[in-house]
């Protein structure tokens, strides 16, 4: 094993905070380290180094810059064969929640509480070994344009993903976004066809998206909606850009945007009391969002570039816990949306070994 692997491997048997990462469509693998077991969080984001926040954003976990040791490596391609994965093998008892979880987000759209509500589950897979080095370099070879990390503390637990939506870059003042919605398969077909259903869920995100940052930009500049591929997944995106005014804060614009349509829904306030109330069980950091904070680690000058924790799971003794959430309109139709999340999983299932 390399060193940069097995220096994080030792950090972690002494039961010290981390974070492994690598950003999306680069060579390089990033690895904080924390030097003690305190557990840090941030107070108004003008902190410096690794933050991980839940849904909620009652916990906003900090690894400080100014206490760990930042380590840096390349990233090495290993043989690996995915798992095959028989998606027919599911719990009846599973499916049957869900999509009557969805049929009731369906029902509170049509009777007009809200737009539109991301409604997620999670699922347990058991495991009977786990390497989290393996994992993750086979998530980064899977799935290199995404941000593939993996996150431990231990008064938090260990956690990983492999997102392919960022939430925000800033530079001083001038900032890049996306919206992300709408899912399919990847089916090979040389075009990707899109339904309404995905074209409206997608301008739901960007025009909520443009509207809330008019309030704190000088300008906004938005690219045409264009089709990306993370994994064996298709979604839409729209590339939205501009300068930040002067008197703006980093904390306004992270408020502003999380949790953003693409993983709560539209207007925000009311769906997510609805996720709270009828989802019966608790994100914690999934769709939170995850990334460097006021830091340097990837760069000379001090940048924030955060994620949301999307295509992510806990891992646990000897079992994983896998999240997977879908967007729901009024033409949603529950038993598809059932099998979105059942693709969704597969991002995960394909890099661990039962």
């Amino acid at each position: 094993m390399n060193p940069f692997f097995l220096k994080i491997k030792n950090h972690k048997e002494q039961n010290l905070p981390f974070v492994l990462y690598s950003k999306p469509n680069t060579t390089d693998l990033i690895g904080i380290l924390q030097q003690n077991n305190s557990l840090h969080s941030v107070s108004d984001y003008s902190e410096r180094g690794f933050v991980f926040a839940s849904f909620d954003e009652k916990q906003l976990i900090l690894i400080p810059e100014s206490e760990s040791e930042i380590i840096t490596s390349e990233k090495e391609v290993t043989a690996f064969e995915p798992i095959k994965i028989d998606d027919l093998n599911f719990d009846p008892e599973a499916k049957f929640q869900y999509e009557y979880l969805v049929a009731q987000g369906i029902n509170a759209i049509k009777n007009g509480e809200f737009k539109k509500v991301v409604l997620s589950r999670s699922e347990e897979v058991p495991l009977t070994e786990f390497d989290f080095v393996e994992t993750f370099q086979h998530l980064v070879q899977l799935y290199p344009a995404t941000f593939c990390y993996c996150f431990f503390h231990p008064k938090i637990g260990l956690w990983m993903g492999a997102t392919p939506e960022k939430l925000l870059k800033a530079n001083e003042n001038v900032f890049e976004t996306m919206a992300l919605a709408g899912t399919q398969k990847d089916n090979l077909e040389t075009e990707i066809v899109w339904q309404q259903k995905e074209k409206d869920e997608q301008q739901y995100v960007t025009d909520f998206i443009v509207k809330r940052l008019r309030e704190f930009a000088a300008s906004v500049v938005v690219s045409e909606p264009y089709s990306l591929k993370a994994g064996s997944i298709w979604h839409i995106k729209t590339d939205i850009s501009g300068v930040l005014n002067d008197n703006s804060t980093l904390e306004e614009v992270i408020d502003t945007l999380h949790p953003t349509p693409a993983v709560c829904g539209l207007p925000k306030k009311k769906a997510k009391a609805f996720i709270i109330e009828n989802e019966n069980y608790d994100r914690t950091f999934y769709t939170g969002f995850l990334g460097e904070l006021n830091s340097s680690f990837a760069g000379n000058n001090a940048s924030s570039d955060l994620f949301v924790n999307l295509r992510s799971m806990q891992i646990q003794e000897n079992k994983a816990i896998l999240y997977m959430g879908c967007g729901i309109t009024k033409e949603s139709i529950p038993e598809k949306e059932w099998e979105e999340s059942v693709n969704k999983s597969m991002t995960m299932k394909r890099v661990l070994k039962k």
